[in-house]
């Protein structure tokens, strides 16, 4: 009887059921992540050997092609642009005529297999210990992302061997048995990768001296090997070229992510650009070294892994993307010790590893030092900078927990539709709302500019078709009044001017001081006002898809003037359709509108002042009256994207219930509060 709940059943037997159908979930939820891996792994192979010969594998052409290596009896160096160490030469001639007999079938399922021993090596060395969850999910999470890399898609487009190395070190670490065996693996990567070299170190600081000696004998007897096999081609990559030093492509190609790249890039050069690049390549090795051997006693020897191969990526005189996967790896270190500060790390690093670097960095020239080396940049981060926690931290496993605001009861029943979508009380990390913002709005650009209608001309076309319709509409209501206000602004200078600047200025500055001022300010409902926001850009995004529009000043016949643009030539075919920052035809809804309203919407409710409540409203209205007067919009633009941030509201509400302050004030409005006791 004790062990019965209220309904009767027994308790254990419930929890039991409970636990059942946790792990039923859990292998559903394994189940669903391996058929994504599938689905990756075959739309690699597709893309891949989709492409016409001479477009795919183009670095397998180093071996394979007419002048590749296979095919020469000369100098590995002197008649293609082979860029790896004598040995590699050596020893992986039968592997690329393999691939050659197989037309790169062989090659490209050879390196998924890699990448899938890759993915389950470093699930497998995850710091212990893990939960179920973890173990079951660990190896197609890992594989996945290994999938989306850019240094794994570049390997399989290219036909790069880059894969190895790594994973050679990783079974060396984690998998051989005994230490002479983990040294030979390690030895045989440094030999295809001499800077790998900084792992002897670190097994010789972590007590394991025989793996280190055995790394250093085997690196040493692979070089004496392939320079008795190949005596020209050694002094050449190892006298001539200082340990390749200059093979290939431009030491300051954007592709270089090494600290000697950068430095180039920055327009260093000659005596003091060696200089400077020995000293600081020497401190960051001794550093990421210390913080690496910190991390192995620690018992996070994948970290320690991960940082000692982001040191060589700094310390290399040429880091290509291709060999940059050691960043990727140091997505398991845990830094933060707030909740919400635990995935500013892992975001920061898968972005960085599966975007291109214009995506995570505007095209600003002022911004050029951090787009070109941003790679870079996080493998210095990994090795030097970043405050991983110790397994010994009470935040390692326990961050502080996020503050929650209470229940409150909506308005209609079944709200929140999205339960665990609770208001957070709390300031977010504000470097992850950045990188989020970034991606978002790069997304939305993308998308912007994707939504052509088709063809330029077929764009064109349609966009005009829609713009008539528009016009035709508008007559109807009796609300065209774009020709009329256009051309009656025109004619007074100040209001001219005062609508272009108005037009200009306030599109980004507006939403984004709001922004600003709540995450400072008010942090529970800064996060309400940007769900909405969001919502509502993604809503006019599909608007832009489905809807391309032609505005009042690109429509020929119609006369309006555009004010801000100037005089347009429309004997261009392509005017309109497409300019470097965005796509001229999606203008409904309008988001100038849109984003104005939302500003407007987020003060009235959030203001304490009346005055400033008003004048919160009046923005939108000075937005709706510049849009049209300057022949950008069309009045039912401003209605759609009033449309659309109505439905942003909506259904932020209808996801995750009433604003948190809604949900606090309501918790206190029905906490009884306790009368004091007289004595």
């Amino acid at each position: 009887m004790t062990n019965a709940d209220r309904s009767g059943r027994p308790t254990e037997a419930f929890g039991a059921t409970a636990v059942g159908g946790t792990h039923a979930r859990l292998r559903i939820a394994c189940l669903g992540l391996w058929l994504i891996v599938a689905a990756l792994a075959a739309r690699q192979v597709a893309v891949v050997l989709g492409s016409p010969r001479g477009e795919r594998l183009t670095d397998l052409e180093t071996w394979v092609g007419p002048n590749g290596v296979l095919h020469v009896t000369g100098s590995l160096y002197d008649s293609t642009r082979f860029t790896g160490t004598p040995f590699g030469g050596l020893v992986l001639k039968p592997l690329t005529r393999a691939a050659e007999q197989a037309l790169g079938w062989g090659w490209t399922f050879g390196t998924l297999l890699l990448v899938v021993a890759l993915g389950l090596v470093a699930a497998r060395a995850l710091p212990q210990p893990i939960g179920r969850r973890t173990a079951l999910l660990a190896a197609p999470v890992a594989i996945g992302l290994l999938m989306l890399s850019l240094p794994v898609r570049n390997t399989l487009w290219l036909g790069q061997t880059s894969i190895i190395p790594v994973l050679l070190v990783l079974l060396g670490c984690f998998v051989a048995h005994g230490q002479r065996t983990s040294g030979l693996l390690i030895g045989v990567a440094a030999a295809l990768q001499p800077t790998l070299l900084l792992f002897t170190p670190l097994l010789w600081f972590t007590g394991r001296r025989r793996a280190a000696l055995s790394t250093g004998v085997t690196f040493a007897a692979c070089s004496v090997l392939a320079w008795a096999a190949m005596p020209h081609d050694s002094h050449t990559y190892w006298v001539h070229h200082m340990a390749g030093v200059g093979l290939g492509g431009r030491a300051d190609d954007l592709g270089n992510q090494s600290l000697h790249g950068a430095l180039l890039r920055l327009g260093l050069n000659g005596p003091l650009e060696v200089a400077l690049f020995l000293a600081l390549g020497a401190a960051a090795a001794v550093l990421a070294l210390r913080r690496a051997v910190r991390c192995f006693d620690d018992g996070q020897l994948l970290l320690a892994v991960a940082i000692t191969g982001c040191a060589a990526i700094v310390v290399s005189p040429t880091a290509w993307q291709h060999q940059l996967l050691w960043v990727l790896l140091a997505v398991v270190g845990r830094a933060g010790r707030r909740a919400c500060d635990r995935y500013v790390w892992p975001v920061a690093v898968i972005l960085v590893m599966t975007l291109p670097a214009r995506t995570m960095v505007p095209d600003m020239p002022s911004l050029d030092p951090l787009r070109t080396n941003l790679v870079l940049l996080a493998a210095l981060a990994a090795a030097t900078a970043v405050p991983f926690l110790s397994r010994t931290s009470p935040h390692y496993q326990s961050p502080t927990p996020t503050e929650y605001a209470p229940t409150a009861p909506a308005r209609f029943r079944r709200i929140p539709l999205v339960p665990f979508l609770r208001r957070v009380l709390t300031r977010p990390n504000l470097l992850l709302e950045l990188l989020l913002l970034r991606v978002t709005y790069a997304a939305y650009s993308q998308v912007r500019l994707a939504a052509t209608g088709g063809s330029i001309s077929a764009g064109r076309a349609e966009a005009e078709e829609n713009g008539r319709q528009i016009l035709g509409l508008e007559r109807a209501l009796h609300i065209d009044i774009e020709h009329w206000a256009n051309h009656t602004v025109v004619k007074i200078d100040w209001l001219r001017n005062f609508s272009d600047f108005y037009y200009e200025s306030f599109h980004f500055v507006a939403p984004l001081t709001v922004l600003a001022v709540l995450y400072w300010r008010r942090p529970a409902a800064y996060r309400w006002a940007r769900s909405a926001l969001g919502l509502a850009t993604l809503l006019a995004l599909v608007g832009f898809w489905l809807y391309p529009l032609a505005p009042p000043r690109l429509m020929p016949t119609l006369g309006f003037i555009d004010t801000v643009h100037g005089v347009q030539d429309f004997s261009q075919p392509d005017y309109g359709t497409l300019t470097a920052l965005t796509n001229q035809y999606a203008a409904m809804p309008s988001l100038h509108f849109g984003w104005s309203l939302w500003c407007g919407v987020v003060i009235a409710v959030l203001a304490r002042r009346w005055w400033i409540k008003a004048l919160g409203m009046l923005h939108p209205l000075f937005t709706a009256t510049a849009i049209v007067v300057t022949a950008n919009h069309w009045v039912l633009d401003a209605a759609g994207g009033a449309v659309v941030v109505g439905a942003g509201f909506a259904l932020t509400y209808l996801l995750s219930g009433p604003r948190a302050a809604t949900a606090a004030a309501a918790e206190r409005e029905h906490t009884p509060t306790r009368k004091p006791v007289h004595s």
